[in-house]
């Protein structure tokens, strides 16, 4: 009897040190997942966040730029939240909002002849 109970409890004390592993290695695998998910989804949004409101925060007056409704214009006047610009060679005036700017173009526009250097 003393040989069964013995057997039984070294399977006991097997199977909780066992447990305890697979609760450790689950726990560990939960950490990699987080820090996985960090470097490839978090950090590069936050990055790409970042350089958006640095560009909405350096808009000025003269810059060509790119709404996300694909107009391209440049900027005549800028206030809190909006942006006033030219748009074509008739030079029609349109609002839109800060958040609404996709890009800061570099490229030549059809108006540029009849834009003055700021």
């Amino acid at each position: 009897m003393n040989l069964f109970f013995n057997s039984a409890l070294a399977e006991t004390a097997t199977a909780s040190a066992s447990g305890t592993g697979d609760m450790l290695s689950m726990i560990i695998m939960i950490v990699v997942m987080v820090v996985v998910f960090y470097f490839l989804l978090i950090r590069p949004q936050r990055k790409k966040d970042k350089a958006v409101k640095d560009m909405l925060s350096a808009l000025k007056v003269g810059d060509r730029i790119c709404t996300i409704g694909g107009l391209y214009g440049t900027i005549t006047a800028l206030k809190e939240d909006t942006v006033t610009l030219k748009i074509g060679s008739l030079e029609n005036t349109v609002v839109v909002t800060r958040w609404a700017i996709r890009s800061v173009e570099n490229v030549k526009t059809e108006n540029d002849n009849q834009m003055p250097e700021v």
